[in-house]
Parts: structure tokens; C-alpha cells; sequence
């Protein structure tokens, strides 16, 4: 059985390729804290847009987007260009997030409906573009089992210090005596300069080696019901999914338990949702750790336990004491972090088994499955536990003044749903069976055979005469 050191220490990514590879989670994680806070809120209440306009908007915007996601990840693995596979993506994916982010700054009350979803969907293809060709990047970039999970610690790590930054804007803007508009649009510039400079740091730091096909390979339907289907890739979808909906479910009900229950201000709740989101700084590279010992899956499965544990105890808590609260909130903020960073790492994992079996590069198409849980999670969440809420009499208009059975249902609704999903998706990963000695394996079959690729087309350049290209690096 090989060691932890055994099983990539000579392919280890430096630290530094790593931060610099990491730079894109900056302005996507930013943007995607400013538009799940502040956006809405920020058209609903300071542009003046109908409220009904803007929930329809951002609602079947996502909606919209969701088949994008496949074909892009498609379009990503059959890319072949002088700049790179993943590398000319990253470039095309910031104008369009920009363009869109800066079309929105300039909406007034009378953008409507098509105005606002057009701007919508074009700030949401640049993220996706962006997103998808930073993750499947990541998976070629780290080579080894372990070193994929310390590198998807240091990206999730990254970008929760762009989340924080993004909040900090309107915090510190309100205290200099700024509006709240003025802090939004403050935000929005702060992301429109972000991104060009966190994707140019990204495109001159970070090689990119692009893989060979083999030369069997043919497009087959089949190997695209295969993705889906395969025994260790639909354990990580369904864990997936259950593993955002219950950070999601934690998040709707966050304030109206954390006022109504727990007795906190609404300053000392955004105090503890800071405290939750930093945590993952220090969460994300920790767990990525422990999986270079205890294995991936199983870290999932163990941050799943303490998680619940950990917030099943706000219960116990005594009310209105933000000393005590913290250190729940930051821990189980620590154990959420380790969920996505890890499933993503073992997407890695099986795109590179898919690699060796089909011939042919699936990162794009996997990463955009694994991105459409998250989004399928987003958009069911919300709906789903205000569902779940109002069917136990709780009035969030009421506050405290609801009866104290309301009360208790409000926390028990707060706690059953998250420990529900999280233990749901623990228990997906329950036979996953693509431990660290396998992916070793499968490496060293593909680098043999992107070996034998390459010596076969070098032989046939010296017998031709003919220039084949060589894979791309920088």
C-alpha cells in the first residue's frame, strides 16, 4: 500500500503556482456572496424595480442557465487552441461577467424584466465560464490524489477571503456615512476591476499541459450516460446535492432563528455569519489535510457528523450570548467548508478514470454535473424550506411576538433539515470506491499511454515530415 508520501510528493504543486492558480475564486466566490445578499435587495429597494420583477427575474435566470452548464463543459474538453484548453476559457469568461456586472450598475426602474434577465444571463455565462474552466483546470493542474485535495483547499481558502472583502465594502462604507445603494455599487466596481487582474495573475503564473485524446476515441453517446451512471460519480452528484441543500436550508432560515430563537440583534447575527464564512480559511485547507490521511470520502462523511453535531448544540446554548455562540458557528462553518472543496477534488479523481477508459477529456462535462447540484440545490432550497416554515404556523412578519410553539417549531425546522441533507450525503458516499492507491494507478496508466501518444506522433512527424502540435504549455 503506498504512503501519503508515496502517492505524489515528487508532483506536488508548489505553494505558489497554488495561490496564484487560486487568484480566479477571488472575484467568483465575491460575486457570488454580493448577488445572493445584496442584489436583489439592491434593485427591489434602492433602484426601485417591482419586487415581483425581480424575484421572476433572478428566478428564471437560473433557470435559464442550468442546460448552459453541459454544454459548455462539452465545448471546454473539445477545446484545442495555442493558448491552452482551459487557459483560453479563463480569458473569454471575464469580459462577459464584467460586461454584465457593469450593464446591471448602470439599470435603472425602468430596465424591466427582459432588461434585468438579459444582463442577468450575461453576467452568469461569464461565471460559469469562469468557474468551470478554473475547476477543470485544477484537475489537470494537480496531478496526485492528495495534492488535488490540498490544492481545492487552497481555491476554497482563496475565495472565502474574496467573500469577506466583498462584505466588508458595505460594512465600512455605512460607518464612513456612505448610503447602503452606494456601498452596492461600490461592490460592483470592487468585482469589475477584481476580475480582469485575478485572471491575469492566473494566465501568466499557472502552466496548462493539454491532454492527448487517444486515437481511438469517437464520440459516442453512451460515454456521456456513462458520466452519469458511473458507480463513483453519481455518489459524488447525489452527495452533492444533499451536501448543498443543507448548508442552503441553514442559510434561509438563518436570520429569523438566529433573531427569534437565539435572541441575537441583527448585527450580532451578521457578526456570527462573518465568523461562519471566515472560518472556511482556516476549514478547507485543514480537511484537505486530513483527506491526504483518512481519504477523501471518508473526511466527507466525518465533517457530515460534526457538522450536525455542531449545530444540533445551538440548541443548548444559552440565548443571546454571542460569546458562546461563536465558536459553534465557527466550527461548523470549518466542517461546511470541507463539503464542496472535496467532492470537487474527487471529480478529479474520476476524470481522470474516465480519461483512461474513454479515451478522452470529461473534466469540463463533470465539472459542469457537479456545478448543476449545486445550482438544483439553490433553487429547491429557499422554496422548499419556506415551504416546510409555513406549514408550522411561524409568521416571520411576528418576530418574537409569534407563540412559543411557533417559536419551537422555527428551531426545530432550522435543525432537522440541515442534519436531514448532511447525513444524506454522507451516507451517498457510502461504497465509494476510488480510494488514493486506485487513482495512483489510473495516473500511472495515463501517463504511459500520454506517453506512448506522444512518441507515436513524434514518430510519425520524422517519417512525414509533417508538424504535429505539441500539447500546450507555459
Amino acid at each position: 500500500m503506498s504512503t501519503p508520501a508515496a502517492r505524489g510528493a515528487s508532483t506536488r504543486l508548489p505553494l505558489s503556482t497554488a495561490l496564484a492558480f487560486s487568484a480566479t475564486s477571488l472575484p467568483l466566490q465575491a460575486l457570488g456572496i454580493a448577488v445572493a445578499v445584496h442584489l436583489p435587495a439592491y434593485f427591489a429597494g434602492n433602484i426601485g424595480v417591482e419586487l415581483a420583477v425581480v424575484g421572476a427575474a433572478f428566478g428564471l435566470v437560473r433557470l435559464i442557465d442550468v442546460p448552459i452548464e453541459p454544454a459548455l463543459g462539452l465545448a471546454m474538453d473539445r477545446t484545442r487552441t495555442r493558448w491552452g484548453r482551459y487557459r483560453f476559457w479563463t480569458l473569454l469568461g471575464a469580459p462577459f461577467m464584467m460586461l454584465g456586472l457593469y450593464m446591471l450598475l448602470m439599470a435603472d426602474r425602468d430596465v424591466g424584466i427582459n432588461g434585468l434577465m438579459t444582463w442577468l444571463l450575461v453576467m452568469y455565462l461569464g461565471t460559469s465560464i469562469l468557474l468551470l474552466s478554473h475547476q477543470a483546470w485544477a484537475s489537470t493542474l494537480a496531478k496526485s490524489y492528495d495534492d488535488r485535495a490540498r490544492l481545492f483547499g487552497v481555491m476554497m481558502a482563496v475565495g472565502v477571503a474574496g467573500a469577506v472583502s466583498v462584505l466588508l465594502i458595505p460594512i465600512v462604507m455605512e460607518r464612513m456615512g456612505y448610503t447602503e445603494a452606494e456601498g452596492v455599487r461600490t461592490m460592483i466596481w470592487y468585482l469589475i476591476v477584481l476580475a480582469p487582474i485575478a485572471v491575469a495573475l492566473v494566465v501568466w503564473r499557472t502552466p496548462e499541459a493539454v491532454t492527448r485524446d487517444s486515437p481511438d476515441a469517437r464520440f459516442r453517446l453512451r460515454d456521456y450516460v456513462e458520466l452519469v451512471f458511473d458507480r463513483n460519480m453519481s455518489r459524488i452528484l447525489l452527495a452533492d446535492l444533499a451536501l448543498s441543500l443543507g448548508p442552503g436550508w441553514m442559510a434561509a432560515l438563518y436570520l429569523f432563528f438566529s433573531r427569534d430563537y437565539m435572541g441575537f440583534t441583527s448585527g450580532q447575527a451578521n457578526i456570527l455569519l462573518l465568523v461562519y464564512i471566515l472560518s472556511g480559511i482556516a476549514g478547507a485547507p485543514a480537511l484537505a489535510w486530513v483527506a491526504t490521511r483518512l481519504s477523501k470520502h471518508r473526511t466527507v462523511m466525518l465533517a457530515a457528523v460534526a457538522y450536525s453535531l455542531l449545530l444540533v448544540s445551538l440548541a443548548f446554548l444559552p440565548k443571546g450570548q454571542l460569546l458562546t455562540a461563536l465558536p459553534t458557528l465557527f466550527f461548523t462553518g470549518f466542517m461546511a467548508s470541507g463539503f464542496n472543496v472535496l467532492t470537487r477534488a474527487m471529480t478529479a479523481d474520476v476524470a481522470d478514470d474516465m480519461r483512461l477508459r474513454q479515451g478522452k477529456e470529461r473534466s469540463g462535462l463533470l465539472y459542469a454535473l457537479t456545478t448543476l447540484t449545486s445550482k438544483i440545490a439553490s433553487g429547491v432550497g429557499i422554496w422548499l424550506t419556506f415551504l416546510v416554515l409555513s406549514a408550522t404556523g411561524y409568521d416571520p412578519k411576528a418576530g418574537s411576538g409569534n407563540t412559543p410553539e411557533a417559536i419551537e417549531a422555527l428551531m426545530l425546522v432550522f435543525l432537522v433539515g440541515p442534519v436531514i441533507f448532511v447525513t444524506i450525503g454522507a451516507v451517498c458516499l457510502v461504497g465509494y470506491r476510488l480510494t488514493a492507491d486506485k487513482a495512483a494507478e489510473i495516473r500511472r496508466q495515463l501517463d504511459l499511454r500520454d506517453a506512448a501518444i506522444l512518441d507515436s506522433a513524434a514518430g510519425l512527424e520524422s517519417l512525414t515530415g509533417e508538424e504535429h502540435a505539441p500539447p500546450t504549455r507555459s
